[in-house]
């Protein structure tokens, strides 16, 4: 019987692990877009930028896919870290609302009430049966399952522990008897406790299940109960650093940050933690004086069925005050989180070297498969960005004289070509791992527009060093272009660079905002000068203007520049078609 019980505590604690992640990842799933927007939008002060953190960690039920989505923001540069740690605030108090939903689940439809919320798990697992076999409402039939399953984990588990009779177990009993409920020592030691245990099973949701499980039995002491809820804040936070240890800087400072708020505010809960306790459960109806030998067993009983309510309550008026001290300290957070994780060293190595190292696509806290989307996309742009660059030094080295110059810009573009080869093979790479996760639809879109991106990208690279290859090779000619060659070569940079920057607004723009009309309409600006050009060229070396070798050289560099608008019309095309926005 008892290894029977022990699997059913394991396997409800899994259905309720599961049943959050699913939930979690339909949700971010079904609305991952607008909130990224949102996000965006409603962090222009600490307040608002609480107000977001709330609302949308509220909606995903995750407060780390919460953080993650800010700290991407931060790496995108559309946030600031103090925008983000107001947002960070407000994800600790949207968390509160899974301790709600649990205690919510744990009603058994007592006191004459016949209806538990459990009884409308499986209706829902046979209407999510339904909508998963229709493809557009898959993510939604993803979502019903996850609340079921978590909603059968949180019914199981209750039941479990009413089966284990805890709050008639001796052994259980004398073990918490054991330690004094008014000691420092008990406070620290089940505080502790709480954050282990939340480091192990990598859930806090799943210790808040236990441990209202444990309370409401009538088995454990309230002040231990909220000890080990104060530990579930520290040791989530943990987790979180010990995951952003390989991120960039931005990524673990947000992540420090969000210990450094939970420290803080146990910090100040230890020094009222009984009186402010007393008051939570004066609030909620709870008698923390009643013993089984004075009141009887039903009436410890009904009182003990309120500590769940007292955990959920105490949850959000923890971390409800602690923003509210701390709101006002959001500047000094930020300048203390700064002091303690400074910004990296720069690379003395080469230029390449130093240069090869992607700036949005980072390991470990970045790894969300929804939002890692966005981290993907904006080093797309960067990708973009930097081909531009490389294509200003193509430029240069068409009127550039001095040797020196141009051995440097040549050496540039070689290595920025070699650049783009790696970019495109890391970004794929980042891309791939994503696509292993389970997806929507549109996020797959979104990543096969990107694959189609970077490699036209890549392509772009490829032109440009072709292009310094032929000016050089026409160098080593000792033979210099005519006048009218130079001036018709500079009209069709000229175009090449116009479609180049729109590209670059269309790759970091939102497709709805966007048309692509200008972009066709350069390209066809492109095709035609490049055959005008073509057939003047023909009709040049015949009239003995200059050599054929030069003139072959010409036709080369205003190819490689017509494939290159090719290119930049393609990745137009990706970024346009996709529904990324």
């Amino acid at each position: 019987m008892t290894i029977a019980i022990l699997f059913k505590l394991l396997g409800s604690l899994a259905l309720l692990i599961y049943g959050m992640k699913m939930m979690s990842e339909a949700l971010q799933k079904l609305a991952g877009p607008s909130l990224r927007h949102v996000l965006g939008a409603m962090t222009t002060n600490r307040f608002t930028g609480i107000l977001t953190g709330i609302i949308v960690t509220a909606a995903v039920q995750s407060s780390t896919a919460t953080t993650v989505m800010t700290v991407s923001f931060v790496n995108a540069s559309l946030l600031t870290l103090s925008q983000a740690i107001s947002v960070i605030m407000g994800a600790n108090i949207g968390t509160t609302l899974t301790a709600w939903i649990m205690t919510l689940a744990m009603a058994d439809g007592g006191g004459g009430v016949s209806f538990s919320v459990t009884d409308l798990v499986f209706p829902s697992f046979v209407v999510a049966m339904f909508l998963i076999y229709k493809k557009r409402h898959r993510i939604v039939g993803d979502f019903i399952f996850g609340i079921a399953f978590l909603f059968l984990g949180l019914g199981t588990l209750r039941q479990t522990g009413v089966d284990m009779h805890l709050g008639e177990n001796p052994a259980v009993l004398d073990f918490f008897a054991s330690f004094d409920p008014q000691s420092f020592t008990t406070t620290l030691i089940f505080l502790l406790l709480g954050g282990i245990l939340t480091m192990c099973v990598q859930s806090s949701a799943a210790v808040m299940a236990i441990t209202m499980i444990l309370c409401s039995s009538g088995a454990l002491p309230i002040y231990q109960g909220i000890a080990l809820v104060m530990g579930e804040n520290i040791g989530t936070t943990v987790t979180s650093n010990l995951a952003a240890l390989s991120a960039s800087t931005q990524a673990r400072r947000a992540a420090f940050a969000h210990m450094f708020f939970n420290l803080f505010g146990v910090a100040w809960m230890l020094l009222v933690f009984h009186m402010f306790i007393d008051a939570v459960c004066g609030l909620v109806g709870y008698d923390v004086t009643m013993t089984k030998e004075i009141a009887g067993q039903e009436a410890f009983m009904a009182n003990a069925a309120k500590l769940s309510v007292v955990l959920a309550t105490f949850h959000t008026c923890f971390n409800v005050t602690n923003t509210f001290i701390l709101v006002w300290f959001v500047p000094q957070i930020e300048r203390i989180v700064c002091y303690v994780i400074p910004d990296k060293k720069r690379s003395s190595k080469g230029s390449s070297e130093g240069a090869s190292h992607l700036q949005f696509i980072e390991g470990g806290l970045m790894a969300t498969p929804e939002i890692s989307v966005l981290q993907a996309q904006k080093e797309v742009t960067h990708f973009a960005e930097r081909m531009q660059r490389m294509f200003g030094m193509v430029v240069s080295l068409v009127d550039e004289t001095d040797k020196k110059e141009i051995q440097r810009l040549m050496e540039k573009v070689a290595q920025d070509e070699e650049l783009s080869d790696n970019m495109e093979l890391e970004i794929a790479a980042y891309l791939e791992q994503v696509s292993n996760d389970h997806l929507s639809d549109d996020t797959k879109g979104k990543i096969r527009s990107m694959l189609r991106q970077i490699s036209e990208l890549e392509s772009i690279g490829d032109a440009c060093y072709n292009v310094s290859r032929a000016l050089n090779r026409k160098r080593e000619g000792r033979e210099e272009f005519t006048p009218e060659q130079t001036e018709h070569l500079h009209e069709m940079l000229r175009l090449v660079n116009e479609g180049m920057a729109r590209m670059i607004t269309i790759v970091a723009g939102r497709r709805e905002d966007l048309s692509i009309d200008l972009s066709r309409d350069i390209e066809r600006d492109i095709n035609e000068l490049r055959n005008t050009l073509k057939a003047k060229n023909i009709q040049d070396v015949n009239a003995h203007l200059y050599s054929y070798a030069l003139g072959t050289l010409y036709v080369d560099i205003i190819s490689s520049l017509e494939k290159m608008g090719d290119y930049i019309m393609n990745v137009v095309e990706a970024r346009l078609n996709s529904s990324f926005t």
